[in-house]
């Protein structure tokens, strides 16, 4: 299918867990002809280098919040506004999927308010693309019954009632953006008597070349990991699918140490100097 941009527009594009080779067809497509490029952190260098026209003007507007260092929402927005009403063709490039955890409905309401037309390009997820290389499956037989996203950034975001039916689901846990508040988290679990059969996984810089998987169970991960300053992005996976990593899992932790994702600093992103694309089973 031929996959013509139009402009003025806004192109809301997930690209992928971390893996350059994890972004869709039709992403890329539309990338190369954009004008104008406003890219998240968790976005792979390696996408910018070799899919974007060399005339296309790409802004990083990334967020790190854990460093108190985030593009203002507001900016990205009124961003987004200003190009499209130059008539400009508009990528708004996020990490992972950009209707999971991300602010789309801040987004998408301005551009509507603006009458900017839009259009929404789904990417893989983080939760997929790392529990597919962690090798565990999310939902399967016997194991899972279902799959919930959730984040616990902070405490008041989950009720009392809420937790005790994560305490005693059957259901695979996925926590984002919640490394911070790991250890609360656990304990919270552990308070309510959380099933002994149930593992907790930490997947590092999931699908990248520095992706590392931590598992324990729920009475062994103060001793293990209670002090431990997980990288980001981490993702938390909590259930009996946990169990199956041990035997599927098809890559092995990464022996080279460092960040894959670009930092945010002052509001802007400072490059990782360090590329490797090469992955290691």
């Amino acid at each position: 299918m031929n996959t013509t941009i139009k402009s003025p527009k806004v192109y809301l594009i997930g690209a992928g867990p971390g893996n350059p080779e994890l972004i869709t067809v039709k992403a890329v497509k539309i990338i190369a002809q954009a004008d104008v490029i406003l890219c998240d952190r968790l976005v792979s260098p390696e996408i910018l280098e070799t899919y974007v026209n060399p005339n296309t003007e790409i802004i990083y507007v990334g967020k790190e919040c854990s460093k108190n260092a985030s593009t203002p929402q507001s900016h990205i927005n009124t961003l987004m506004v200003e190009y499209a009403l130059q008539n400009k063709a508009v990528v708004r490039l996020k990490g992972g999927d950009v209707s999971i955890f991300s602010n789309i409905l801040d987004e998408l309401q301005v551009l509507k308010q603006h009458r900017v037309p839009y259009e929404i390009i789904p990417g893989i997820t983080a939760a997929l693309g790392a529990a597919a290389f962690a090798g565990m499956p999310l939902t399967a037989r016997g194991y899972s019954t279902s799959v919930r996203f959730l984040t616990y950034y902070k405490s008041e975001i989950l009720s009392d009632d809420y937790w005790k039916e994560l305490a005693v689901t059957n259901d695979t846990l996925v926590f984002y953006m919640s490394k911070g508040n790991l250890s609360a988290l656990v304990e919270k679990l552990v308070q309510l008597e959380v099933s002994k059969d149930k593992k907790i996984a930490v997947i590092e810089q999931a699908t990248t070349p520095y992706q590392k998987v931590y598992t324990s169970s729920f009475d062994d991960f103060k001793e293990n990991f209670g002090n431990k300053n997980f990288a980001s992005p981490s993702l938390v996976v909590i259930g009996k699918v946990v169990n199956l990593h041990e035997e599927f899992s098809w890559l092995n932790n990464a022996e080279q140490e460092g960040l894959y994702f670009k930092s945010v600093e002052n509001g802007s992103l400072i490059s990782n100097p360090q590329n490797f694309f090469e992955y290691a089973v």
